[in-house]
């Protein structure tokens, strides 16, 4: 997958909805322009382009996993493969392989993210990993599903949160946003 010119244009598209966050963009950027096309592996430790799923259900629920190496509480999602062929596909599969959900049973809210986030990963001395940063790229989704057959290697637990008790600003209220009817 030809990485830089998909991240630069979602970086783009998701700054003109959302330029306060300008910043993590940036730091995108200035990643980008130094790792080019290595940004989408999972062996650059400058960072990284990871992709999420925040899956919504009419009732206002969205679902939340246990990630079993970081001990929390997340959105299904995860890195960037050869295969995906875009951030918003690499999503799907991540939703699809965490959650046991269909890609079928999901119907994607728009191709612009609904939020970015940079944030550390702690070292991982197993995996030979330093700490580095993860360019997370979070989609929106809808579904009616309710089923989750989770992939046990990497998830512990799931949960069908409302939006309102999520913690992380600004998604917190971007998928309030988004479930309103």
């Amino acid at each position: 997958m030809k990485h830089e010119r998909r991240q630069q244009q979602a970086g783009h598209g998701h700054l003109a909805e959302h330029p306060k966050e300008k910043h993590g963009v940036h730091v995108i950027a200035e990643t980008l322009d130094q790792a080019g096309d290595t940004i989408g592996s999972r062996k650059e430790f400058r960072g990284h382009v990871t992709a999420g799923a925040a899956l919504l259900r009419p009732d206002g629920r969205v679902l939340t996993i246990e990630h079993r190496a970081l001990r929390k509480w997340l959105l299904p999602g995860g890195h960037v493969e050869d295969s995906d062929t875009t951030l918003v596909d690499a999503a799907l599969r991540e939703l699809a392989e965490e959650t046991g959900i269909s890609l079928d049973q999901v119907e994607p809210d728009s191709g612009l993210p609904l939020h970015v986030d940079v944030h550390a990963i702690p070292a991982n001395d197993a995996k030979g990993e330093p700490e580095h940063l993860h360019f997370d790229f979070r989609y929106l989704f809808r579904t009616t599903a309710d089923t989750v057959e989770l992939q046990e290697e990497e998830v512990t637990a799931y949960s069908w949160q409302f939006a309102d008790t999520l913690t992380a600003e600004p998604l917190r209220s971007r998928l309030m946003a988004a479930a309103r009817p």
